[in-house]
């Protein structure tokens, strides 16, 4: 893992272009990440457009796992919430190129977004998953709480339903109480 460098992603052509290829490919293979297949190249640009425009706004921080030259993993911590939910943050968008799985780049990007986090004062970290083919033991194993499942909540990219599970987990930063 030593030659996987992480880092937060800047809005530009040439990364909307490698975050909607990872887009593509992970909803290709099945990848429970709110579209479906097949997810059209202008679609997932427009979704990276509005992603990255977020991340200039520090609504969102948007983590890249680069391989070299090549982008092999993203997550995005979600800031923007509502006034009284200052300390906690949402992670979303956890991909990992499928040419490059098996690797623990999406192990390395949730704790490298666990640490962004805490800097940030985020206090409280939630996530979803499917229930089918979603990275649930990943969260177990990286100290995230299981607190339920939604049955039958999204469409697979190929066609039929599956439900989420909902996790959350405690992190450091600072003191819920302590912010106003």
């Amino acid at each position: 893992m030593a030659d996987i460098e992480i880092t937060p992603l800047r809005r530009s052509l040439t990364t909307r272009a490698m975050l909607s290829e990872i887009l593509i490919e992970v909803v290709a293979e099945g990848g429970s990440v709110s579209f479906m297949h097949p997810l059209k190249p202008a679609a997932a640009n427009a979704y990276w457009d509005h992603a990255l425009a977020a991340a200039t706004l520090d609504q969102r921080v948007v983590l890249g796992a680069w391989d070299g030259d090549v982008l092999a993993g993203t997550v995005t911590l979600l800031l923007d919430l509502p006034r009284n939910q200052p300390h906690r943050a949402e992670v979303a968008k956890l991909m990992t190129r499928p040419s490059h799985r098996g690797r623990g780049i999406a192990t390395s990007l949730m704790e490298a977004v666990e640490t962004v986090a805490a800097e940030l004062g985020r206090t409280l970290l939630v996530l979803d998953t499917a229930v089918d083919g979603g990275a649930a033991s990943l969260y177990q194993r990286l100290g995230f709480t299981l607190t339920g499942e939604i049955p039958d909540y999204a469409l697979k990219p190929h066609g039929g339903l599956t439900g989420t599970l909902i996790f959350w987990k405690r992190i450091g930063g600072a003191n819920p109480a302590d912010v106003s």
